[in-house]
């Protein structure tokens, strides 16, 4: 089934079932009023939910209204965890390379992942704010999960049976302020602006056979600007899968149901000219950074330069018939002028 939250006076929004082809929703107030109350009480919720679903697919739903995509914020407004791991080694190897640096050999068999900020994720289709174009500002595409509860130290299996709902996220990063925070050894916090995820969260079931081994198989479409930027295989060249990074994370602890966990920039593996470049024949990037490692490997120096205000992102991911599974996340860079409402 799919399901999003339309933005409210309240904080986190309320949730609607949506049709399989993001033509219809209906709003479910006596199943459940927000996403994280049905993640809260999954077992007796979904079912309801997922006959829902089906009435809306036959038509037979009573109470539908039109689905619409700019409406909506992203599926949970606010969470109570979001980890990101870093799960497509090509993305580290690269920015290694590019500082003549090796990729420590723990790289290949214990996940990176840094905790976020969760308390305020931005809508699929709201501005990406900043106050300075100097900060380096990049978009970050890539697909997440979120889970139910997970026992620590939970298994691989087990962690694969609790991924509740597949995603995507535009995991916007400050890249000139990246450098100073590393440096202090204590991680990311600045240089992570608020995320934006996908409008539609879909249950691994609705995804058939692009969902294996806890990976999603399928090009993950990324325009800048209007010109095709990216279109990788998040099945691909994934290190760690989804069902690996949840393990990863609950090693040391319990995870909440509504925890979300991201895979990292999606980046597939490819040689030529600049790399992987969509202009010379490859299936480009997720990342301004990436094309900036691949020129400062091949020129010396990165000639791209980072977003801009008024620049445009637009991600998306469709189905073999061409029909878009998750919505797109569709965000133009602005300069941030106060709280928005």
């Amino acid at each position: 089934m799919k399901l999003a939250t339309l933005k409210s006076a309240g904080r986190d929004g309320v949730l609607v079932v949506v049709s399989r082809d993001l033509v219809t929703c209906q709003r479910v107030p006596k199943i459940a009023a927000t996403l994280q109350f049905a993640l809260d009480h999954w077992d007796l919720a979904a079912p309801r939910l997922r006959n829902v679903f089906a009435d809306l697919n036959d038509g037979s739903a009573l109470a539908a209204e039109p689905f619409v995509e700019s409406l909506c914020h992203s599926p949970l407004p606010r969470a109570y965890q979001w980890a990101d791991g870093s799960a497509y080694i090509n993305h580290v190897e690269l920015v290694r390379k590019a500082r003549n640096a090796d990729v420590p050999a723990s790289f290949y068999t214990d996940p990176l992942m840094y905790q976020g900020g969760s308390d305020s994720f931005i809508g699929p289709w709201d501005p990406i704010c900043a106050l300075d174009e100097a900060w380096g500002i990049d978009l970050e595409a890539e697909v997440a999960i979120i889970t139910g509860d997970v026992a620590m130290g939970a298994g691989v299996e087990q962690c694969a049976g609790a991924i509740r709902l597949v995603m995507l996220v535009n995991d916007v990063s400050l890249r000139n302020l990246i450098p100073g925070e590393l440096a202090k050894g204590f991680g990311f916090f600045q240089s992570k602006a608020a995320s934006a995820f996908s409008p539609v969260a879909v249950t691994p079931d609705e995804l058939g056979a692009a969902w294996r081994d806890s990976k999603l198989c399928l090009p993950l479409h990324v325009t800048l600007n209007e010109l095709p930027f990216g279109k990788p295989n998040a099945g691909e060249d994934m290190t760690f899968n989804f069902a690996q990074l949840v393990a990863h994370a609950a090693k040391t602890r319990e995870l909440a149901a509504g925890t979300i966990i991201g895979s990292g920039t999606v980046s597939n593996k490819q040689g030529g000219l600049h790399g992987s470049s969509i202009e010379h024949g490859g299936v480009g990037y997720c990342c301004l950074a990436e094309l900036r490692m691949y020129e400062t490997i091949e020129k010396g120096a990165p000639t791209t330069p980072f977003m801009q205000f008024g620049d445009n992102v637009r991600i998306e991911m469709v189905d073999a018939d061409g029909a878009s599974i998750f919505g797109a996340i569709d965000q133009e860079v602005a300069h941030y002028h106060g709280r928005h409402s």
